[in-house]
């Protein structure tokens, strides 16, 4: 038993170390589950800004890649009314626009009325308009040649420049090649600041033409019309399509050399620099480390949950290894007791049948009253082992389902009588009595029912005080059920071993039963009741006595 006891606390010692184990690891799995999800989400702050950029740049690179270019589709011709309805189709779409300039221009081999001249190639602007979507198309002119009105130098520096990229790519270009990508952009495009200028792209033909202009061959005079817009952008105006509020709590345009001043810890921020006529701008984007904190812990409760049921899972089976050895442990303790016990139960009646085998071998002569002594000893003795060994063969046979019920007619009123009888005369202190009600004839084991009778009797009698020996057994039918109530006045049993009484092995310790009980008495009570279809249950108050109660299927023999 000791060493039993040792190897126990061995393996609760052990269990004791594994659960501190995983709970050190669950600990750091969530510490290192918490600082993964924090560096994934502060990655993710300054990785998916290009995200931000790339759907906030996406209006304004739509605008740029294809909707300038479409001046392009109208050859020149284009004039005051079809501009003013192209340049409110560009700021109705695109508000990043907010003034566009158009320079209606002609290119020829001869002087204009004002313009730009390199050799025999003279540019010069047919007329001036400026788009706003506020002014009405009779107040968006600000120069017509031949009309006397004035050319204001604030209005040409655009067309100057142009004007000077295309003759010194005129001058530079093999007309016999085809434009690249490079040379439309280099010289048809104009980018700088906030400003974008765009001049129709001329045909190989048109090119050979203006080179024979420039060079003074030919004798072509005509005039060409080409169209030179500038667009005026208002970055406050872009915008912003936040992709990711999670991450970042606000975007805003910024000069490209902003610096905050703040120097407040709990505020990350990060900045893309913007790109073509936006390059004096940059995207600056703020989260405070609070709101930051509300995107790991969502990324982290998965994580945390993931991680909790795994311990939970680990927790459980310590637990039921725990339990599994408490119960072998109160198992083994259970069956040693009982070992004790039934050694005790049948040494007894041994020892009293060798004591009183050995008087009769060693008396020379015996009377008839030591005879008939003698002879009563060794019978209630043998009466004993007998009952005590039917007792545990019949239990293991019920318990193993091998026990079949022999059923037959009982007359209840005999039934009690006799038994009630037997324990009077056994024990005259023992104020015993029985009722019946409404039944007279029950079909079932008898042999079984007599165990189950005795069993509770003795026990009312065993746990009764030595003043008060009392027992009631009431018999009754209800319905298609019928009842045996057995009601004593004895030390009772305790709430916590009520539910445990029923159970093989279990013995409760009193005063009662200091001479030993191999705890199957209750048990095979059961095991019997549960055979025959009922039910047995117990009710009782410590210091005031128990009743017994059964109840059984009504077979009734008419």
């Amino acid at each position: 038993m000791k060493r039993l006891k040792f190897v126990i606390n061995k393996n609760l010692l052990l269990i004791i170390a594994f659960l501190v184990l995983i709970t050190a690891f669950y600990i750091i799995a969530l510490i290192l589950g918490y600082s993964f999800t924090r560096n994934f989400i502060d990655n993710d702050f300054n990785t998916k800004k290009i995200e931000v950029f790339d759907q906030s740049l996406s209006a304004y690179n739509d605008f740029f890649q294809n909707r300038i270019s479409e001046v392009s589709y109208y050859q020149g011709y284009l004039d005051s009314l079809s501009g003013k309805k192209y340049a409110d189709s560009i700021m109705e779409n695109y508000p990043i626009v907010k003034k566009i300039l158009f320079s209606d221009t002609q290119i020829s081999n001869r002087p204009l009325s004002y313009g730009f001249a390199v050799h025999g190639l003279f540019i010069s602007p047919k007329a001036i308009y400026q788009f706003d979507g506020k002014a009405n198309p009779d107040s968006i002119l600000l120069y017509k040649a031949n009309t006397g009105s004035a050319l204001s130098l604030n209005n040409v520096g655009e067309f100057n420049n142009m004007a000077v990229r295309f003759a010194s790519f005129i001058e530079a270009t093999d007309s016999s090649k085809i434009l690249n990508i490079s040379d439309i952009f280099n010289t048809f495009y104009w980018v700088n600041s906030a400003k974008i200028s765009y001049m129709t792209i001329p045909r190989r033909d048109e090119i050979k033409t203006f080179k024979n202009f420039m060079q003074k061959e030919g004798v072509d005079s005509s005039v060409y019309e080409f169209d030179i817009l500038t667009f005026f952008l208002d970055p406050a105006y872009l915008e912003i399509k936040n992709v990711h509020p999670e991450l970042y709590e606000s975007v805003s345009i910024k000069p490209l050399f902003y610096e905050s001043f703040e120097s407040d810890p709990s505020v990350i921020t990060t900045q893309m620099p913007l790109s073509g006529a936006l390059s004096d701008y940059k995207l600056y984007f703020q989260s405070s480390r609070l709101f930051l904190n509300k995107e790991v812990s969502s990324f982290f409760l998965p994580i945390a949950s993931t991680i909790s049921i795994v311990y939970l899972f680990l927790l459980l089976i310590a637990y039921l290894i725990y339990r599994n050895l408490k119960i072998n442990f109160r198992m083994f303790k259970l069956q040693y007791d009982f070992v004790n016990n039934l050694s005790h139960e049948f040494k007894t009646p041994v020892s009293v049948i060798k004591i009183a085998g050995s008087n009769i071998r060693s008396a020379t002569k015996l009377s008839d009253v030591e005879r008939n002594y003698y002879g009563k000893i060794l019978d209630e003795e043998a009466d004993k082992l007998n009952n005590l060994l039917n007792t545990l063969l019949s239990f293991t046979q019920i318990e193993n389902k091998v026990f079949r019920l022999k059923k037959q007619p009982i007359d209840v009123e005999d039934f009690c009588q006799n038994m009630v009888n037997t324990y009077r005369v056994k024990n005259p202190d023992f104020d015993i009595h029985y009722d019946i009600s409404k039944v007279s004839t029950l079909n079932t084991d008898i042999t079984l029912l007599t165990s189950v009778f005795h069993n509770i009797i003795d026990n009312a009698y065993k746990y009764s005080f030595p003043e008060n020996k009392y027992l009631r057994i009431s018999i009754y039918k209800q319905k298609k059920e019928i009842f045996f109530k057995f009601e004593d006045k004895g030390i009772g049993i305790a709430k916590e071993d009520q539910a445990n009484i029923f159970k093989k092995f279990y013995r409760i310790q009193s005063q009662f039963n200091q001479q030993g009980s191999i705890g199957l008495g209750l048990a095979f009570c059961k095991e019997v009741i549960n055979l025959m279809n009922g039910d047995i249950t117990v009710e009782s108050k410590k210091g005031k006595g128990s009743t017994f109660k059964i109840t059984l299927p009504l077979d009734i023999n008419e």
